[in-house]
């Protein structure tokens, strides 16, 4: 370990301060003895460290006293030279070497995801609004996977994300996360406690980045808060997200007989609610989980605090209404003008107050959702 580079093994890998929450967070679910994807974090010293390198540090201290102009032109300023470029040598050297280290005992490509100071804490999660790339396997690829995840900070969407949480780029740091990818047979994310006093998992063929794009009806499994298993709904899989070894996520066909067949069975589905109910006893509550299946077993991707709102019904007819199928993006109740959106770009028609129909799973909702009643 260097200050630069902390293996999640290492007992400095669960401070948030130093690795962010999402890393530390898997850090201490492996030392509690969860399986997870292993590898390192480059810590937010090496982001401030770039920062200073590259001279950025008084646009840094204008940012949070400059207006929303002058705010976008250092933004754009400092991402583009974030990303841009080359990575200081005293980072670059400790980088490369705990990179190759993994690739010695990981064949496969890589995953680089960030790990800012100020996501997957409890009341802001900031949940797709940085970045993440699958599939990087030679160190060019890795070196403007880290570029882009520092350079992330400092995009118009996360800006924004974190204004509504009274937060600024300036006053936070990224780390990175570089871990062996999962050559996923599924994946997909669970909720270690719901509104109706359950546990909900969902399930993809492949890698999870259909679910969260909204390309893929997923399965809905229901388990009992004890671990025992309720419902399983098939969903509708119809392609799987694979690794494309430096391109990303590749769409692939899912054969008929699979695109209908639940992706876990019932043992399956009960060892991840076992895992989930282990994760709340590391992160102190519930817990929002990403998880993976590879040909060894489950893999915990990420474990996130989640915050669990009771269920509020206030109008007795609304009791006796035909039950719904589908798969709700909150639990509550709203009343508004519904607005159905099929594209990113009709996004600029839901208006304060409006009910949000859609199919689409993107960060440009985090835009919207603040403003919608439902």
């Amino acid at each position: 370990m260097t200050e630069f580079i902390v293996p999640l093994i290492a007992a400095a890998a669960v401070d948030a301060e130093r690795v962010g929450p999402k890393a530390a967070n898997l850090a201490a679910l492996a030392h509690a003895g969860l399986p997870t994807p292993g590898g390192f974090c480059l810590s937010a010293d090496a982001y401030r460290a770039q920062i200073a390198t590259l001279g950025l540090e008084p646009m840094v201290r204008h940012f949070a006293a400059a207006d929303v102009v002058e705010e976008r032109r250092l933004a754009v300023e400092i991402r583009l030279a974030l990303y841009e470029q080359p990575i200081a040598p005293q980072i670059l050297a400790p980088l490369l070497a705990a990179w190759r280290s993994v690739r010695k005992t990981s064949e496969g490509p890589s995953a680089v995801r960030s790990s800012a100071l100020i996501e997957d804490r409890k009341g802001g999660n900031f949940a797709g609004q940085f970045e993440s790339f699958l599939g990087i396997d030679d160190e060019a690829a890795l070196l403007t996977a880290v570029r882009a995840c520092w350079a992330a900070l400092w995009t118009t969407t996360a800006r924004r994300g974190m204004a509504n949480h009274a937060r600024s780029p300036a006053d936070t740091a990224m780390a990175v996360l570089i871990q062996p990818l999962v050559d996923a047979r599924a994946s997909g994310g669970g909720l270690s406690e719901t509104a109706s006093g359950g546990m909900l998992i969902s399930a993809t063929w492949g890698l999870g980045s259909a679910i969260a794009q909204g390309e893929v009806v997923p399965d809905r499994i229901v388990l009992s808060r004890q671990g025992f298993l309720r419902t399983v709904d098939a969903g509708r899989k119809r392609h799987r997200e694979s690794c494309g070894h430096g391109a990303g996520a590749m769409p692939q066909a899912v054969p008929n007989e699979l695109v209908s067949a639940p992706c876990l069975d019932a043992a399956q589905a009960v060892t991840l609610g076992r895992m989930m109910r282990k994760a709340e006893a590391v992160v102190g509550g519930p817990v929002e989980v990403e998880w993976a299946l590879d040909h060894l077993g489950f893999k915990l991707l990420q474990a996130r605090p989640l915050i669990v709102e009771p269920i509020t019904v206030r109008d007795e007819i609304w009791r006796k209404h035909p039950g719904l199928s589908g798969h709700p993006a909150g639990v509550g109740w709203g009343a508004g003008r519904a607005v159905v959106v099929n594209c990113e770009c009709e996004l600029t028609r839901v208006a304060p107050g409006d009910v949000l129909v859609t199919r689409i799973a993107s960060p440009a909702l985090s835009h919207v959702l603040p403003r919608v009643a439902g």
